[in-house]
């Protein structure tokens, strides 16, 4: 398990980030001529709500120097839809999730609570690489917001979540059948680049910087040398009568090392929920 002591990436994961920017870069040579039935599909909006339940483990020296873990309680909601840009190859995606965790110590003397709203919003260039196959690319904006609570402290009770991150995002999309019964698979992978991120000192009080002003030094940049952080996500579309299901799995890497604070918030999830497929109305033109 990653531990926020090293600041590092799983090993595992850097070979999977370098094959899918390879395979976009590749994908670039590869790119089929916009159709009248693709800038159609710019009408077409899929949106799932999903529910899950997983493993968290949270750590912030700001309130112990002790990880916890426990269990996490997650919902999301997802919109995708293609647009009209550059020939309707560009896939504009909102993403929102909300978990609430609640964590033990290794003594089995404390508990602490967690909660963490993220919001990704952004574009992503598709790829086509065959019928049922493509790749995408593309930028988000990563907005999170959130506590960390901790049951038996007095002083400092409480922990601040707050940061603004522009994402480097890629996806891979396949469509199959399994003896004539059609899937729909996903990998997607969000990796910040920047950002800015709100952080007392170690030590500094929340009253310090609120009541008395003392709050200088506490929105710092943030990039991979100090947010070493990854989001990926693998989801399984699929019919069941007239409605259509979504399986996921999200495995969430937040962490940090700010003003001499560190925090890691390493989440496993799995996800169940539908997903529903909606056509915009056309714009009517006024005569």
């Amino acid at each position: 398990m990653m531990t926020a002591r090293n600041m590092k990436l799983p090993k595992p994961i850097i070979p999977v980030i370098c094959t899918v920017l390879l395979l976009c870069s590749s994908a670039m040579q590869a790119q089929l001529p916009a159709t009248a039935e693709g800038l159609e599909q710019s009408r077409l909006v899929t949106r799932a709500t999903m529910y899950g339940v997983g493993l968290t483990n949270v750590f912030d020296t700001y309130l112990s120097p002790q990880e916890y873990t426990g269990i996490d309680f997650r919902v999301s909601r997802e919109s995708m839809r293609m647009t009209r840009w550059m020939d309707g190859r560009l896939s504009l995606q909102s993403f929102f999730q909300a978990d609430l965790g609640y964590t033990r110590n290794k003594a089995d003397n404390n508990n602490t609570f967690s909660a963490l709203a993220n919001w990704n919003y952004g574009l992503h260039y598709n790829f086509p690489i065959t019928g049922n196959f493509k790749l995408l690319a593309g930028g988000l904006a990563d907005l999170n917001g959130g506590f960390v609570y901790n049951l038996r402290n007095t002083n400092n009770p409480a922990s601040a979540r707050a940061y603004i991150n522009l994402d480097v995002s890629g996806m891979a999309i396949w469509n199959l059948r399994i003896k004539n019964y059609p899937l729909t698979l996903r990998y997607q992978v969000n990796l910040p680049l920047m950002g800015v991120m709100f952080s007392p000192h170690y030590g500094q009080s929340y009253y310090e910087i609120f009541s008395l002003g003392n709050s200088s030094g506490v929105v710092k940049f943030t990039s991979l040398h100090n947010q070493p952080s990854l989001r990926q996500m693998l989801t399984a579309d699929f019919p069941v009568g007239r409605a259509k299901m979504r399986f996921a799995y999200i495995w969430d890497a937040q962490q940090s090392h700010v003003n001499d604070i560190k925090t890691h918030t390493y989440s496993h999830v799995f996800m169940v929920g539908f997903v529903k497929e909606l056509y915009l109305l056309k714009n009517k033109r006024k005569k």
